[in-house]
């Protein structure tokens, strides 16, 4: 393998096809560079028939399209709300906007998403509003026994698909789960508009009212009237521009993210303490992000090798640290089926997360792993 470059490797950098250019100037030439335009209604289109549900909305950011999705299924101040709990913290934060109560679930070993036993115990001291679910790194949730539990407490689940658009479950796309799901376009998720999001139902409802919310909901008159308290959540022309022209690569990046992988896994299987994430049964993950699991490290050895990647100009990160060992949550209710630090906890201790960008050459996937092995063995 040739480890001789020393170039800056991302975590996971946008990919440009080349189409990003004629879209845009589209939008210039047109003059719709503001929030709404023909390219916004065009991509909440192509998303919506891509993920295979009735209506979305095009938005600032999937932060937004959270906190939208909450207040939509009326969440207020004081209610309890479940949420994954190895997760980014955009959800526990949008779950705080409404000043209701993030209740944390644990993962799952099978998915490392949230877990359907730990979900049944939370439901026994805690009657929530609703149930945020997380789908982890390119990788679908456990909807099958998530959602029957929901519905047999008539509680609505919205689907965080932030970072697995393009992943399947049950034959369905992800983004089609839940009452409501999300997406995120931010720059390094698999499809990027810079900055945005996008909200998704079959109910057209929801969308009706997330888009009178998303422009300061401003109310049909010739004045500026308005009766409720609106936000500044729409997504721009010149944005949606650019999300439609990524759209068009979405299946050959996930199909490149997933050799990517394969590629680690065959080579890094000289590392006997190394966990791949597992797939889930009767799914398929884009492997957004490639993540290992050491069996004898800690989070010290973790940090450790990050700190030398970085020496090398190779960017990595840790899992994400759960939401109940986040300083900010402290004391807030966590449930796990596996002891108090839960499985969250020691996935964070023991998690890699590698360079997996759709344009990582060959070349610099031999220096990661070159690397890896060799940091790893002197561990020995």
């Amino acid at each position: 393998m040739n480890i001789s470059s020393n170039k800056k490797i991302y975590l996971s950098p946008p990919h440009l096809n080349g189409d990003e250019l004629e879209y845009i100037s589209d939008a210039i030439e047109s003059n719709w560079i503001a929030p709404l335009g023909p390219h916004v209604d065009a991509f909440e289109k192509e998303i919506s028939e891509y993920i295979g549900v009735n209506h979305a909305a095009a938005l600032s950011s999937g932060t937004a399209a959270l906190h939208l999705a909450l207040e939509i299924l009326g969440v207020k101040k004081g209610d309890f709300v479940f949420c994954s709990d190895l997760t980014f913290i955009a959800c526990a934060n949008a779950i705080c906007y409404l000043g209701a109560i993030p209740v944390f679930i644990d993962s799952e070993k099978s998915s490392w998403n949230m877990c359907p036993d730990s979900l049944k115990i939370a439901f026994k001291s805690h009657k929530p509003k609703a149930v945020v679910v997380t789908n982890l790194y390119g990788q679908s949730a456990n909807y099958a026994e998530l959602s029957a539990i929901c519905e047999k407490h008539n509680v609505p689940i919205i689907e965080d698909a932030a970072e697995s658009l393009g992943a399947e479950y049950d034959g369905k796309k992800c983004g089609s789960f839940g009452e409501l799901a999300i997406l995120s376009f931010n720059g390094n998720k698999i499809i990027t508009t810079s900055g945005g999001g996008m909200l998704l139902s079959q109910n057209p409802s929801y969308i009706e009212k997330s888009k009178i919310l998303s422009t300061q909901a401003r109310e049909d008159a010739l004045h500026y009237e308005h009766k409720v308290v609106g936000y500044n959540y729409r997504m721009s022309n010149i944005l949606a521009a650019l999300g439609r022209a990524q759209l068009k690569s979405l299946d050959g990046f996930v199909s490149k993210r997933r050799n990517i992988f394969l590629y680690y896994k065959k080579h890094l299987g000289v590392l006997n303490q190394i966990e791949f994430m597992p797939e889930i049964d009767n799914g398929i993950s884009t492997r957004w992000l490639t993540t290992i699991c050491f069996k004898d490290f800690t989070y010290k050895d973790i940090e450790s090798i990050i700190k030398k990647f970085s020496i090398e100009n190779i960017e990595a990160r840790p899992l994400w640290k759960p939401m109940h060992l986040q300083p900010v949550f402290k004391g807030l209710p966590f449930v796990s089926n596996y002891g108090d630090q839960g499985l969250s906890g020691q996935l964070f201790q023991q998690g890699l997360c590698l360079p997996s960008g759709s344009n990582l050459s060959k070349t610099d996937q031999d220096r990661i792993i070159g690397l890896l092995i060799k940091y790893a063995q002197q561990k020995k």
